[in-house]
């Protein structure tokens, strides 16, 4: 990261409470100009909540909030020339075609009507919506109308975006579009502020990444220094016959210089800094009666590192993920 960028959002002890829920606790940290800042968590752990009160949706039960120079903590409103947002849901309207859509919020930027039409159809083009343009945005499917409110998003060209939760229910296509529009702004200089529960599309896009866990953030760092711990680690995931209790502690005291893990049942885990010999670790498990059907080296990634921190397995992260599909898949 850049030394020389200035901070561009700034939030300290931020606090959020809806009735008795706590959802967000005592938050802190910061973005810099041009960076893509990531808010990594599982479903309910307070992302959009702090989108919410970041963008003026919602007002800070405590804390403070600086986007730019501006103070927003009493005014929510004032750098709202600044920023775009892309919510988790739609706030477009039904019975406008996706072209009017577009230049009503063009409009309500204060751009002028010539402008705000080229503006409109270069993002309809940009999003691959030029066809669907003059239908009616409620007859858009899921991925068309996430593409549109992305458009809608970015109209006015702002210098800071916050995207919350950009690809979740959408399609394969849909999704890698978004990712791509993403990747572009950045590289173009807008700031993003991007929440997401898909630990994949954080590790693919994000400069610096929070883990966020009921409403706190519990660790921040850059992209590659997060995953700085799981660099060079060697793993083998192992498919056993059968799986017999304190099997990992036998492993562990035949072949110290491994680590062994059961991450499911049926499931052996090995663990090393240096490569692994699976021979001798097949021949125990064989002399134990068991069989292994299938090995295969994995590749360490923010996963791990996510799981270690949070104690959230992944597995818990793709089932919302495939929860979420389904549900796009309905509408």
């Amino acid at each position: 990261m850049s030394s020389d960028r200035n901070t561009i959002i700034e939030v300290a002890g931020l606090t959020k409470r809806y009735g008795e829920v706590l959802a967000v606790d005592d938050i802190s940290f910061d973005v810099l100009e041009g960076e893509l800042f990531g808010f990594l968590g599982p479903n309910g752990a307070g992302k959009t909540t702090t989108i919410n009160v970041l963008t003026g949706l919602a007002r800070p039960d405590e804390g403070t909030i600086r986007i730019g120079d501006i103070d927003c903590t009493h005014n929510p409103k004032a750098a709202q020339h600044l920023v775009g947002i892309v919510p988790d849901e739609s706030n477009l309207y039904p019975e406008l075609t996706g072209f009017q859509n577009l230049c009503f919020c063009a409009a309500l930027y204060g751009i002028r009507k010539n402008e705000r039409e080229t503006r409109a159809l270069e993002l309809l083009d940009a999003f691959d919506l030029t066809a669907a343009g003059g239908r009616k945005f409620d007859g858009y499917s899921k991925g068309m109308k996430r593409k549109l409110t992305f458009a809608a998003g970015i109209i006015h060209r702002p210098p800071v975006l916050f995207l919350d939760e950009p690809t979740t229910g959408i399609d394969v296509a849909s999704a890698r579009r978004v990712r791509q529009m993403v990747s572009q702004l950045h590289h173009q200089g807008t700031t993003i502020f991007f929440t997401t529960h898909y630990i994949e599309e954080a590790e693919r896009l994000c400069e610096r990444i929070a883990f966020i866990v009921n409403g706190r953030i519990v660790k921040t760092g850059r992209t590659a220094d997060l995953l700085k711990p799981v660099k060079g680690r060697n793993v083998l995931l192992l498919d056993l016959s059968e799986y017999g209790t304190g099997l990992t502690e036998e492993m562990s005291a035949a072949l110290p210089r491994y680590e062994f893990h059961s991450t499911s049942p049926g499931r052996l885990t090995v663990e090393s800094a240096e490569t692994i010999d699976l021979a001798p670790v097949v021949r125990l498990l064989e002399e134990r009666g068991i069989r292994v059907t299938e090995a295969r080296r994995y590749l360490p990634s923010l996963e791990d590192v996510f799981v270690q921190v949070t104690g959230i397995r992944a597995e818990e992260m793709r089932k919302e993920r495939e929860k979420a599909g389904a549900k796009g898949g309905n509408q």
